[in-house]
């Protein structure tokens, strides 16, 4: 059975109208402007000018404000009170379509209760090719399929409460390390079939903006490239919001006009006083001497204007409600107690359970335990003490830099197993780092509960000598020698990760006595209170990894570098596509996650219909439109045969025909998350899509169905298949 959605609290919501609808009033409003007000709606009153970090000049002639764009991508940035949900990657763990519309439905409402227009979110690039890179917490994961189905959720739950989302950062922007100077240089079918994929995802879900990136593509900045921008993202993929630069990532004023870019934030540098204005008057003096055409200009006003009528942004939307400048402090509070209970479930779906050895989860009422480590506790200093969560203190619920929030409150987890054990069980806690503090603290207690984490950010940013992407892949503070040091006093001993990404466990779980490992991400503001929820049985964990952890770094085949020029040289082949090519074992395949009970897989049945096209056994596609065009169905059913109700999430990967390119062995193209009682049983359905059974034939430049057998594989992850079968095109 599926479980019911939550109750949220209702805010008045305008209604999303069509972009025909849009553009029309659009032309309305563009005919009442003046050059200068047009110039003003594509250009950012420069950074700190206005209470958002990105405003713009409002223009006198029609009803338009100073547009407010605010980050991020897991809630309002600069903004308090506001709800601080799970991170992206901890979303795209609980592998439930309707629980991450709902996240970006609750942010969306928070959003336009503070008069924000433009939310910068969802973040689907980076994709995640490098696993030690900063920022890919901030994603959903990085298979191209399953950050689509995330980012195309996000869009419509954000959009669908009257905010504009942003998909951000277009496009390779995949490490921090020289991310304002380096080229990607990806070859045309890896762009299309991974880094690509889920702006697709997100403009057919109508998104309103997105935003360019630092690096340059192919030896040109993104934010001024043709091919990019007008080639790919406006032209094929048909994009029809606004283009506008990350902070700073504009390089030109003429280049940057006629390349397809729209606004320009924050409309000058960071330094005192503010410069390298490009646009502004700058842009006025470009199209005096026409190399900027007056056309271009309308162009971008349009594209801008439309976007806000999109969203109905014109009848009754709040005013801003903070300044970024003063602390934060909001006129309105949008937090609700719905929206914590929100919090909460999804950082408690998106709980990973790695190994449980012997059913030794979930805990019962122990007459002692012991908590070790400072991950466990708030910071002493507290929770917001380091800007932009720049620092790694206490217990770890979101990574760093400007795609982080302010907590209202964080319900560290000693603070929630206190609650839960308060006064049946003698709780020892050792809340430092230090091995022989922990042994100690664990050698008198029936069970130990260690807390280790590894954190990355933004660049601007240097955490612990990590400058963004992070240096390794080992635990930080030294946490393999505190799990061997608590392991090694014969205490039975449960690890909990906290952690931006994966992390290298070889060490630990080389320790016998190292029970259960639970993979927690970075939960957000509920963090303890979703971990005891799996920790004492209250809900069987559910969440399964978005990307995988190998057994030591180089299984990866890909990592940051300090070059220039990033050739892309893995291709198509990341994470566990490598690991699959390359027959690399992984330690937890992408996929992955355990439950209190058990599932049986049986039933499998396809229904693909291709219709043939102009080149025999093949067919080609059309535009975006066509690649959504379903083509059919494939289904199984999911038996619970445990002794405890829970939640399966079935997979459904695709192996290609031998007519197609080289292709990865396998590639996810589908998922379906159930929730069974006991000895419940219930169909799961995969609707496959034209684009899912296509690759990019870049002679012809075109989606194309290759022709032949497809193999049909559905299991609880990418390693454990459950049933097999083909379909023929």
């Amino acid at each position: 059975m599926r479980l019911p959605l939550l109750a949220l609290a209702a805010t008045a919501t305008a209604q999303v109208t069509t972009w025909d609808e849009a553009y029309t009033q659009a032309h309305t409003s563009l005919s009442q402007l003046s050059r200068s007000e047009k110039i003003g709606l594509v250009t950012g009153v420069t950074w700190m000018a206005g209470p958002c970090v990105g405003n713009t000049y409002a223009p006198t002639s029609i009803p338009y404000p100073s547009l407010c764009l605010q980050d991020g991508p897991l809630s309002i940035r600069f903004a308090n009170p506001v709800t601080v949900f799970p991170a992206g990657i901890n979303a795209g763990a609980t592998w439930d379509r309707e629980l991450i519309q709902q996240r970006g439905a609750a942010m969306g409402r928070e959003s336009r209760g503070l008069g924000v227009n433009v939310q910068l979110g969802p973040a689907l690039g980076a994709l995640g090719k490098i696993p030690s890179a900063g920022r890919n917490w901030e994603g959903f994961s990085n298979d191209p399929y399953l950050m689509g189905v995330a980012t195309a959720e996000t869009v419509t739950g954000l959009q669908g409460s009257g905010v504009q989302a942003c998909a951000k950062h277009f496009i390779l922007n995949e490490q921090e390390h020289n991310r304002e100077t380096i080229s990607s240089v990806a070859d045309d079918r890896t762009m299309h079939e991974l880094y690509l994929w889920p702006f697709y995802d997100a403009v057919k879900a109508d998104v309103a903006s997105v935003m360019c990136s630092y690096n340059k593509v192919n030896g040109t900045w993104a934010c001024e490239n043709d091919e990019l921008l007008n080639g790919l993202l406006k032209g094929e993929l048909g994009f029809r919001g606004h283009v506008l630069s990350d902070w700073n990532a504009q390089h030109s004023t003429v280049e940057s006009a006629n390349t397809g870019l729209d606004m320009t934030m924050p409309g000058s540098d960071f330094a005192t006083p503010p410069g390298s204005i490009y646009w502004g008057e700058n842009l006025a003096a470009a199209i005096d001497n026409g190399s900027v055409p007056l056309s271009r200009l309308d162009d971008m006003v349009l594209r801008i204007l439309a976007a806000w009528y999109l969203l109905g942004q014109d009848k009754d939307f709040p005013p801003v409600a903070f300044s970024s400048w003063d602390g934060g402090a909001a006129s309105v509070n949008v937090t609700t107690p719905e929206h914590g209970d929100l919090a909460r479930r999804i950082a408690r779906d998106s709980i990973v359970l790695l190994k449980n050895s012997n059913h030794s989860l979930p805990l019962g009422q122990p007459g002692s335990l012991a908590v070790i480590g400072s991950d466990a506790i708030v910071n002493p200093d507290g929770a917001n003490a380091c800007p932009d969560r720049g620092c790694n203190v206490g217990t770890l619920a979101q990574g760093w830099g400007s795609g982080t929030a302010e907590y209202p409150y964080l319900v560290a987890p000693l603070t929630a197993i206190e609650e839960r054990l308060a006064g049946v069980t003698n709780i020892i806690t050792s809340t430092t780092d230090n091995p022989a503090a922990g042994a100690e603290a664990a050698a008198s207690a029936e069970t130990a509960i260690v807390f280790i984490t590894s954190d990355s950010g933004e660049g601007y940013i240097t955490v612990e000598n990590h400058a963004g992407d992070r240096n390794d892949l080992d635990p930080w503070h030294n946490g393999n020698a505190l799990v061997q040091a608590v392991a090694r006093t014969n205490t039975p001993t449960i690890v909990v990760v906290h952690s931006v990404g994966p992390i290298t466990l070889e060490t630990i779980l080389a320790e016998p006595n190292v029970i259960a490992l639970v993979w927690a991400g970075l939960p957000g503001q509920e963090s303890g209170h979703a971990l005891t929820d799996i920790l004492f049985g209250d809900t069987a964990p559910s969440g399964k990894l978005p990307y995988t952890i190998g057994k030591n770094e180089a299984d990866y085949g890909a990592d940051w570098t300090t070059a220039l020029t990033d050739s892309f040289p893995e291709g198509l082949y990341i994470d566990y596509r490598h690991f699959d090519r390359a027959g690399i074992e992984p330690r937890f395949e992408f996929g992955f996650g355990l439950s209190y009970t058990t599932f049986t897989y049986d039933a499998l049945s396809t229904s693909i219909s291709v219709l043939p096209g102009p080149t025999a056994g093949e067919t080609t596609v059309g535009g975006p439109s066509d690649l959504f065009e379903p083509i059919g169905t494939i289904t199984a059913t999911i038996t619970n045969t445990g002794n405890a109700a829970g939640a399966e999430v079935a997979q459904l990967y695709l192996k290609f025909p031998d007519s197609a390119p080289p292709t990865p062995p396998k590639q996810l193209r589908g998922f379906d998350k159930v929730y069974l009682n006991k000895g419940g049983s219930e169909s799961v359905t995969f609707e496959l899509r034209r684009r899912d059974v296509s690759y990019w034939d870049v002679e012809r430049q075109k989606w194309v169905v290759p022709a032949g057998e497809f193999g049909v594989l559905v299991g609880a992850s990418s390693r454990d298949i459950r049933l097999k079968g083909v379909f023929t095109v």
